[in-house]
């Protein structure tokens, strides 16, 4: 067990970042190279092991944080894995992506400083790595089930190693060149590097997993064909229905939705590209919206040396402590500074957002290229323009960070399965995942994970469903299974809560 007075004897601190300077200069991690493994056992040794943890309701997986925190305080770092692996499958992922909704949740965060649970985790998957704990583990008895995962995101490579791992044959289809979705062309290297998914991909392939990209389902691939070839389908295609921003001035050239500005500069970093088609250097960059998309956006501006960074945000300026309305253990919005909002203070000394701004013109100059965005601000609730109070700031070049609407509307793969939508947009499913059709239709064997069927959230939120997904599925395809589901499609409210601040 931990030091049960470690709480008491030991402040927490976090794994420090590189300098902000020095990262600027690179496209490598915020914290490559900074991991300190007796920072990490000194910090897991905090935890209380408490009687009812908390954290394991925060997190959507039902990590088993005191038991790796207690493998971790005393550096049983395969101990420590063989927990930590028995309810997420790529923490690799988590410990770099998730905003960790279990750290707010951590009984100590009633009064105090929580576990840096993050940390300990990221450190924990990194050391399996570096010593071997993580060999493929192909089935032993192969089933004669064949299982189609369309889309190759978290969602989609979580529910295809688990169903392969029981026994099923899968194959995933990505219609991009390479396999990893919002993981491989969403988010920057600063924050995860691709080695990191590569090296999981090729431990799926090594159990038996089969890709095939430039596969594009429901377009040059029927959707339809694919089930009736196949036992079970999981459906895994993200929220990739980008929400637009109908203002005057739209249509100057200049002004890009932030996925494309964010798949092409990981394309140059992959060698695809010499250079961005779409480059912030030597522009004055607006970011429309106050999310993580807006965050990596801000992040890679300033790795290629943009004029000058602001970031807008129509909501208002949270405070730092949580509300009365967001009590322990909910996930609270309260005021946080990314990475990237450190590197822009850094550089230019002041922080980069605009709180309670709302967008409501583009100016463009004599060519039809955008110079300029009129802002306005907005009253907290009903975020209603207040008058007088309207500026103007320069733009070169504005990025669109509005988040997503559901799957893409333009794309018959729904139509061909059988698939309705619900309120939201998303693909309609019942709780146990399985895909809803029309009244009187049901399209069988076929199940609906992550962003496709919850819409657009949190990485740990797309694995914690592709497992469950993978859960429905083996059971249709077996009457039984093993796997460990750790959500339902309609969940509590206090997981509810922990995908509610995406920072």
């Amino acid at each position: 067990m931990t030091d049960p007075f470690g709480f008491l004897r030991t402040p927490r601190r976090s794994v420090p970042a590189r300098p902000a300077d020095e990262r600027l200069g690179d496209w490598c991690e915020v914290h490559a190279g900074q991991t300190s493994l007796p920072l990490v056992s000194e910090q897991a040794n905090r935890c209380m092991d408490c009687g009812i943890p908390f954290c394991h309701a925060g997190c959507p997986l039902g990590n088993l944080i005191p038991e790796w925190n207690a493998y971790a305080a005393h550096g049983d770092w395969r101990a420590a894995s063989d927990r930590l692996h028995a309810t997420n499958n790529f923490p690799e992922f988590t410990g770099r992506l998730c905003p960790a909704p279990c750290e707010d949740a951590c009984v100590l965060a009633i009064n105090a400083d929580p576990v840096t649970i993050k940390n300990v985790e990221q450190a924990i998957a990194d050391q399996a790595w570096a010593h071997g704990y993580t060999a493929p583990a192909p089935p032993g008895r192969p089933s004669g089930k064949t299982v189609a995962v369309i889309g190759s995101g978290p969602a989609g490579l979580a529910a295809a190693q688990q169903l392969q791992r029981a026994g099923h044959d899968v194959v995933v289809f990505e219609r991009a060149d390479r396999v990893g979705g919002l993981l491989r062309y969403g988010i920057p290297a600063f924050k995860m590097e691709k080695s990191h998914l590569d090296r999981r991909v090729q431990q799926l392939r090594d159990e038996g997993t089969v890709f095939r990209t430039d596969a594009d389902v429901g377009g040059r691939i029927d959707a339809a064909g694919l089930r009736a070839t196949h036992d079970a389908v999981i459906v895994a295609v993200g929220a990739t229905e980008r929400r637009e921003l109908p203002v005057p001035g739209r249509g100057l050239r200049g002004i890009h939705q932030a996925m494309d500005y964010l798949t092409e500069a990981n394309r140059v970093a992959q060698g695809d590209l010499a250079v961005p088609g779409v480059n912030a250097e030597g522009h004055h960059v607006v970011i429309v919206g106050g999310g993580d998309t807006g965050s990596d956006c801000l992040g890679t501006a300033l790795r290629q040396r943009a004029r000058s960074v602001v970031q807008l945000d129509i909501n208002p300026e949270p405070g730092p402590t949580r509300s009365a309305a967001q009590p322990w253990p909910l996930y609270p919005k309260v005021y946080r500074v990314s990475h990237a909002h450190e590197e822009a203070r850094g550089r230019d000394g002041v922080d980069p957002r605009a709180f309670s701004s709302a967008t409501v013109h583009f100016l463009g100059d004599a060519g039809g290229r955008v110079r300029a965005v009129r802002l306005t601000a907005v009253e907290r609730v009903e975020r209603h323009s207040l008058p007088g109070t309207e500026r103007v700031i320069e733009a070169g070049l504005v990025l669109l960070a509005l988040g997503f609407t559901g799957p893409e509307r333009a794309c018959p793969l729904g139509e061909q399965l059988g698939l309705v939508r619900d309120e939201r947009g998303n693909f309609a499913r019942s709780a146990d995942f399985a895909a809803l059709g029309p009244p009187g239709r049901v399209p069988e064997g076929v199940f609906v994970a992550g962003d496709a069927g919850r819409g657009q959230s949190l990485v740990v939120w797309a694995i914690a469903e592709g497992r469950s997904a993978a859960a429905a599925a083996d059971r249709y395809l077996t009457g039984r299974t093993a796997l460990h589901a750790p959500v339902r499609a309609q969940d509590g409210p206090l997981l509810r809560a922990a995908e509610g601040g995406a920072w």
